[in-house]
């Protein structure tokens, strides 16, 4: 398969299922089977599987061309909505993946501050990026991979990795490396590991730390971005990152990410500037249409507080089968009694029994994530039935 999280082999089946059609909250198998789906492409599909609005959207800009290789005013448009969006971003790059947004900004942050060291967290998952994929999570703790095979020892020796949530081993190692230290990366709510959120005070600290020693802080806000709010993490907590990756939802589903940040910082990227970065795709007017047809509805805030609705519902309903974190539209049911702050907390939970609950699920037609090391993703798709109907189905493996 093109991807590995969506192997199964973790959760004890030697094959997935291939998925032909999708449709509201469901999707349907090439074999006819049709599941209740809470994974929704890994997040993206706020309004569900098959939206009208965004197939109208990308079906119209399909018949106008589908790249051009020129610059388009859908671009232009994209950019203008997620700078209204998020308090930090005042100039955006679009890209294809989550990944070059990830390996473009660190390149960035490297260039603004003259230094090579990053800073990251264990069990936040920045894509595959070879500096970045030292203890990485999803897949790569889903599958028990080393950090780092194919990637040469130099690309990631200055790579700091801490745990998350712990201030003090952040503060330890800014005061050891601070003036080599170009940024410290973080997911601001960690979707990676299973939903994480920062304690109080966490992510002010890395702020904080960051200004003291003239490093640029950036959130990771690929899975974040949009879903937890509309101005994503950094509006939830009202901590202001100096760069800030996207994607997802971005792009509506479809292959779109962006980066962006102080205007100060991005005007060095070519052509402005001399930190290079290109892409062919960047800002495809198929993906950029897709993107304006959801972003432009998520101004609207009675979507959040529907979705805050229905999290709580499906978080009530969970909560006595295990341990739930959840925060907006992004919840994990652990296999633990114990919260989870961190990888090390994560990778405690009873990963067989999460296998055998994915089992008890698909066999019942609901389809949740294939690792217990990810989130569900809530959809305005998800009604009071399919969320009662989930909660039903987890109380019954219980029983």
């Amino acid at each position: 398969m093109n991807s590995p999280v969506r192997a199964m082999r973790a959760v004890g089946l030697d094959e997935p299922f291939f998925a032909r059609r999708g449709e509201g909250a469901y999707i349907e198998d090439v074999e006819g089977n049709r599941y209740l789906d809470w994974v929704m492409s890994w997040g993206p599909l706020i309004f569900g599987h098959g939206d009208r609005a965004t197939v109208d959207a990308v079906r119209a800009a399909a018949e106008l061309g589908t790249s051009f290789g020129a610059p388009s005013e859908a671009e232009v448009e994209l950019a203008a909505e997620i700078v209204d969006a998020l308090p930090s971003v005042e100039k955006v790059r679009l890209v294809s993946s989550g990944t070059e947004a990830a390996m473009s900004t660190v390149r960035l942050a490297r260039a603004f501050t003259s230094r090579d060291r990053i800073l990251k967290f264990a069990g936040c998952y920045h894509g595959h990026v070879d500096a970045l994929l030292a203890r990485a999570g999803s897949g790569v703790a889903t599958l028990g991979l080393p950090a780092s095979p194919g990637v040469p020892t130099a690309t990631t020796k200055d790579t700091i990795v801490c745990k998350y949530n712990d201030v003090d081993a952040v503060a330890s190692t800014v005061a050891e490396f601070g003036e080599g230290l170009a940024a410290i990366i973080v997911e601001p709510v960690a979707g990676n590991m299973g939903v994480v959120p920062p304690e109080p005070g966490f992510l002010e600290a890395l702020g904080q730390l960051c200004e003291a020693s003239g490093a640029l802080l950036v959130f990771d806000e690929v899975i974040t971005g949009f879903r937890i709010a509309r101005g994503g993490a950094q509006e939830r907590f009202a901590v202001t990152p100096d760069l800030t990756i996207l994607g997802k939802i971005a792009g509506g589903g479809l292959p779109l990410a962006a980066f962006g940040g102080r205007a100060e910082i991005m005007d060095r990227l070519a052509p402005s500037g001399d930190v290079y970065q290109a892409g062919t795709l960047s800002g495809n007017p198929l993906a950029t249409a897709a993107g304006l047809a959801v972003l432009r509805r998520l101004r609207d805030p009675a979507v959040y507080e529907e979705l805050e609705r229905r999290g709580a519902r499906l978080e009530a309903g969970l909560a006595p089968h295990g341990r739930v974190q959840r925060v907006g539209a992004m919840a994990t049911l652990f296999m633990t009694g114990d919260p989870v702050r961190n990888f090390d907390d994560a990778q405690r939970a009873d990963t067989e029994r999460y296998a055998a609950l994915f089992r008890h699920l698909l066999e019942r037609g609901i389809y949740i994530a294939p690792s217990q090391f990810e989130a569900m993703f809530l959809s305005l798709a998800h009604g009071d039935e399919e969320i009662d109907r989930t909660i039903q189905a987890v109380a019954d493996f219980d029983s």
